[in-house]
């Protein structure tokens, strides 16, 4: 029997494409008449997609859990992260090709910024890598032992290796994106194994106090960096079944950030190099989203992921982050209308909240939509948190969201 491609989606080598737009939720803007940064954001690409495709609210982060980006995006992936996740800094190292031995603890550092003893800045001025490298390389000559090293990243992000004392990782730390403007005083590791941690993160604050870099950053009205700050402490990372594994399809990631390439190589994806791609509100969206799609001639799903709405919600921007959001759907979200009708199948949302008035992670459920051969129209008319709500279809574990795209809904 003869069969009409065009209309017969499974007669053909479906694709899929999973875009992650970190921290786009939010809460209700009361001095932006009670809006969310997604309802002020113009996205009729977006709101496309949720007129022709399923919407609904999602839960990336199992109740209980950290909302971070690494439970979050793991969840959204397929990996359940209540079995898979072990914390978040041990993948940004795996990433990163930092050597990881059981026994090891392995915690985020980042360079930020003090003023008046409160934290001013929990990205340094979101400093470039060349500087922050360089300043890193300081903190290494004059913090690490045999038992500490020091492994610069991307931007503001470091990673801190601590051998032979497991109990660091029993301390308590605080994200420094999540007390902006607050003492630092008060948010210092605390509890067990905290000792050493705030020892390595007082000392860095004479390493850095007069740094030539320090210095002409600060001529030029950059932000200086005041100290590291250790947080997000984890152990060696567990084994996972790889994405191919699990799924049955060839996958690549397109990311700016460590994180996500941490993620990518622990599930066994490949990852895109493609220039322009970083983690700030300067990517190149379009050239991201045109080397994601082209890939998909080698591999059957990719994985885009856009950093730059989550950093902005974490500076308390609401015009960065709506600008972020406008952007990944005029320059993204556009290029994929035009699979309409073809083997393309699309999942599209944040993974977590980043609402404005807490500039940290919430882990309330997400929207998200579904869009391409054989989804159905739920029955909303936008992309957003409140239209995504009245939908009535809400998905409880996120890490179904992938075999939902994958194999039906």
């Amino acid at each position: 029997m003869n069969c009409p491609l065009a209309t017969c989606y499974t007669c053909l080598i479906m694709k899929y494409c999973v875009l992650i737009i970190d921290g786009a939720a939010g809460w209700p803007i009361p001095e932006r008449g009670g809006k969310t940064c997604l309802q002020l954001a113009h996205t009729p690409h977006l709101d496309c997609l949720a007129r022709e495709g399923m919407v609904g609210l999602v839960r990336t982060v199992p109740q209980g859990m950290e909302p971070s980006s690494a439970c979050a995006c793991m969840s959204i992936m397929g990996y359940d992260p209540r079995v898979y996740y072990q914390g978040r800094s041990a993948i940004e190292a795996l990433s990163m090709g930092i050597p990881v031995e059981d026994g090891d603890a392995l915690f985020r550092c980042n360079l930020v910024a003090v003023r008046d003893g409160r934290m001013w800045d929990y990205s340094t001025g979101h400093i470039e890598s060349e500087d922050a490298h360089v300043l890193m390389e300081a903190i290494q000559e004059g913090l690490a032992s045999e038992e500490v090293q020091f492994y610069p990243g991307v931007s503001f992000r470091s990673i801190c290796k601590i051998r032979r004392h497991p109990e660091t990782l029993r301390a308590t730390c605080s994200p420094p994106h999540d007390i902006a403007g607050e003492p630092i005083a008060e948010h210092l590791p605390r509890g067990e194994g905290s000792e050493l941690l705030r020892h390595l993160m007082l000392r860095s604050q004479e390493v850095l106090e007069g740094h030539p870099l320090n210095a002409a950053r600060q001529s030029r009205g950059q932000v200086p960096a005041a100290m590291i700050w250790l947080f997000w402490g984890s152990s060696k990372t567990a084994a996972v079944p790889s994405f191919r594994e699990r799924f049955g399809v060839k996958a690549a990631m397109t990311s700016g950030v460590d994180l996500l390439g941490g993620l990518a190589r622990l599930s066994g994806m490949d990852m895109l190099d493609i220039a322009g791609v970083t983690d700030s509100l300067d990517n190149d969206y379009a050239a991201q989203m045109e080397g994601a799609l082209g890939a998909l001639e080698e591999y059957d799903l990719v994985v885009v992921h856009v950093e730059a709405t989550d950093e902005a919600g974490h500076a308390g921007s609401i015009e960065d982050k709506v600008a972020a959001i406008e952007s990944v759907d005029r320059e993204m979200v556009a290029r994929l209308l035009p699979w309409r009708g073809r083997a393309l199948r699309v999942v599209a949302l944040p993974d977590h909240p980043t609402p404005i008035a807490t500039k940290a992670h919430s882990a309330d459920p997400v929207p998200f939509v579904l869009w391409g051969p054989g989804v159905a129209a739920s029955g909303a008319t936008g992309f957003d948190e409140s239209e995504a709500g009245s939908t009535a279809v809400f998905i409880e574990e996120g890490h179904t969201v992938m075999d939902r795209l994958i194999g039906g809904f």
